[in-house]
């Protein structure tokens, strides 16, 4: 292929990107494109998740990133059969896709001390 074809054909390539990517983006705005999870930010700290309750629209994806401030704390939804650990500095996703409107409770599942079992919050799902 000598260079005039090939410029040529990254030329098209180009073009033809453009194009797709703009039919793409059709419809979405700028916070919020289309198909993307949306993003949660829920920090760990001894006895405590903040925020402790979050609400979510049924079948709409979520990812919770999840920074422990002090611990290896755990992260459960038992209705929902997720777990994770969080450990202290670094960021924890978890990917949640509720199919079924409700509340459903989150605690920490790692002993962190005298007020664990105050450590909880809860997911409501809406319709």
């Amino acid at each position: 292929m000598n260079k005039h074809t090939a410029v040529n054909w990254m030329a098209r390539a180009a073009l033809l990107g453009t194009v797709f990517l703009g039919t793409v983006m059709a419809g979405r705005t700028a916070s919020e494109p289309a198909g993307s999870p949306k993003v949660i930010k829920v920090t760990a700290q001894r006895f405590r998740y903040s925020p402790s309750e979050i609400k979510i629209k049924k079948g709409q994806s979520a990812v919770m990133e999840f920074t422990s401030m002090d611990f290896v704390h755990g992260f459960k939804i038992p209705a929902l059969g997720i777990r994770a650990d969080l450990p202290p500095g670094k960021i924890t996703r978890v990917m949640l896709t509720p199919e079924k409107a409700g509340t459903y409770d989150f605690l920490c599942d790692n002993f962190c001390g005298s007020g664990h079992e105050e450590m909880s919050g809860r997911i409501v799902v809406t319709e």
